[in-house]
């Protein structure tokens, strides 16, 4: 694995991704307290959505851009490396310039169209203004996220993991600094009507300061190594330059595909105030935990996978294959059941304050419950996605995901009349595991079969043991309950941290009972990492 082992780059990503997971929350505690679940929050749901799907998915760890790049260079010599660099930031940097414009010029019919139902009611008419004044101010964050996601994908490939690990933490600070500038310019009146425009302006600039830092951070990084400066090259011809457009036009367009299910999302949650703003809450609770695991058992692993594409290799590329699920299996499937069991305490904890009120703690704690029953199989698909990224064929992923738009808009439409805002989070759940089963079925027949009778009964035999931690986590919170009760933050502190440890280590417990071979890894190397 090059310079590093396999857990050292595990152990670098997740003390990196923890501390920028910290700031993120910190960030959504910030903007709760500042805004609640008012028109600012709705309107940031909506404007962010474009700028900030391709800060993320485009410039984040395990985007398709990053994922392109790792597949092609981490199979080449250092010295070839700069040219391709700096002709994929060129051409695709160049193109993204034009959708940054379109996106100044068209914003206003944008935010119609993503968030059609601010037009039925007053409060989504001040919703809708903000929204087009933020999506104005942060659409030059669509080049910063091109020349991130390339940046970062390049400094992987050379086993440097810390910088891209932790460099989301600066947009956070952004995020945050903005608000204190806010709280600054109204003398403290954040809550005032007549201030929510400049909220939401002040909120777009720190979302654009921060991914403008994300960029800047990599470029010394990356002049010291030696791949690659800001400069213009158009070597269009190079053959590493066409590896990696070979993977990254199919991997972007099946992340397109992705958000144009989050654009239906959208489209719904639109209708009902405060939603918009109850589905960003809910889902950075969970994307704390995803992000971590992902970004553990996807970055060390994604180039494993890109090393083992030749058909001798295929037992070893199964046997990581099922490392990796079982490794999600371990982590995601307890982390679910806690946050299923928790819900109402982790709110009201980490949001219960200042414009954040009950009605606004139910809210979100009934989104969140269905966001966490869907996390084992999200993360999942994730990486049978970067399998076949890693064999260079990103048409299936793309075919599957097109599938999907329809499956999705389906499920949204009927999911949300049955269930409310529950639904949309449900729905997508499906969808996610229609993908991969999909994937899993047609990797069988690419690589020759996969031990899908053992993999099933390892998974059966986790989904067991998570659900027994589940009801010990619900038992232990009843019976907290009736002796503190569930009043105030401090109360639900203490229920939380007793509740979820029990249930964590009646998890930990069963897995090493039941001899998973992983389990016992896993355990090794928090030992190892924690245990001096």
């Amino acid at each position: 694995m090059g310079k590093r082992s396999l857990a050292g780059i595990a152990g670098i990503v997740a003390i990196a991704t923890l501390l920028s997971k910290v700031f993120g929350l910190l960030r959504e505690t910030a903007i709760a307290a500042a805004f609640g679940t008012g028109p600012v929050t709705d309107a940031y749901g909506i404007a962010y959505v474009i700028p900030g799907f391709l800060l993320v998915l485009l410039g984040g760890i395990n985007g398709p851009f990053h994922s392109a790049i790792v597949s092609a260079v981490s199979k080449r010599k250092k010295a070839d490396i700069a040219p391709i660099v700096e002709t994929v930031t060129t051409v695709v940097g160049i193109g993204l310039i034009g959708v940054s414009i379109g996106m100044f010029v068209f914003a206003e019919p944008i935010i119609d169209l993503l968030g059609r139902g601010f037009l039925e009611t007053d409060v989504g008419a001040v919703s809708r203004q903000i929204a087009i004044t933020q999506l104005r101010i942060m659409a030059p964050i669509t080049v910063f996220a091109c020349f991130i996601g390339i940046g970062f994908g390049t400094l992987n490939a050379d086993d440097q993991y810390w910088l891209p690990s932790i460099s989301p933490l600066l947009s956070s600070t952004a995020v945050i600094a903005s608000l204190g500038v806010f709280w600054a310019l109204t003398d403290g009146d954040i809550s005032n009507a007549n201030n929510v425009m400049l909220g939401g302006i002040v909120l777009a600039v720190g979302s654009l300061v921060g991914a403008i830092l994300q960029w800047l951070i990599q470029v010394p990084a990356l002049w010291k190594s030696g791949l690659g400066r800001l400069r213009l090259r158009f070597n269009v011809q190079d053959p590493g330059v066409r590896d990696v457009l070979k993977v990254l036009g199919p991997a972007t367009l099946s992340s397109g595909t992705l958000q144009i299910n989050v654009y239906t999302d959208l489209f719904f949650a639109a209708f009902v105030p405060g939603t918009l703003a109850a589905l960003g809450f809910a889902n950075l609770l969970v994307q704390t935990p995803l992000g971590i695991v992902s970004n553990i058992i996807l970055v060390p692993f994604f180039p494993i996978f890109s090393r083992l594409t030749d058909p001798a290799q295929w037992p070893e590329l199964k046997q990581r294959i099922r490392q990796s699920l079982v490794l999600v299996a371990l982590t995601m499937l307890p982390i679910s059941a806690v946050i299923i069991t928790l819900a109402e305490p982790i709110v009201t904890v980490v949001y219960k304050r200042g414009n954040f009120d009950e009605e606004a703690v139910q809210l979100v704690t009934l989104i969140l419950i269905a966001y966490a029953v869907g996390m084992f199989v999200y993360l999942a698909r994730d990486v049978m996605v970067r399998v076949f990224y890693a064999l260079g064929d990103g048409q299936t992923p793309f075919r599957i995901s097109l599938v999907n738009i329809a499956v999705n808009a389906v499920l949204d439409f009927v999911l949300f009349n049955l269930m409310g805002p529950a639904g949309l989070v449900v729905a997508t759940i499906g969808v996610n595991i229609v993908s991969l089963v999909a994937m899993t079925v047609l990797l069988n027949r690419k690589i020759g079969g996969l031990p899908m009778a053992d993999w099933a009964r390892t998974m059966a035999t986790l989904t067991a043991a998570a659900a027994v931690s589940g009801v010990s986590c619900w038992l232990t919170l009843g019976g907290l309950t009736s002796l503190i009760g569930a009043e105030g933050f401090l109360a639900n502190l203490i229920l939380m941290t007793i509740s979820g440890a029990i249930s964590l280590a009646t998890f930990a417990l069963l897995t090493v009972v039941l001899g998973i071979p992983e389990a016992a890894m896993l355990a090794a190397r928090i030992r190892q990492k924690f245990g001096r």
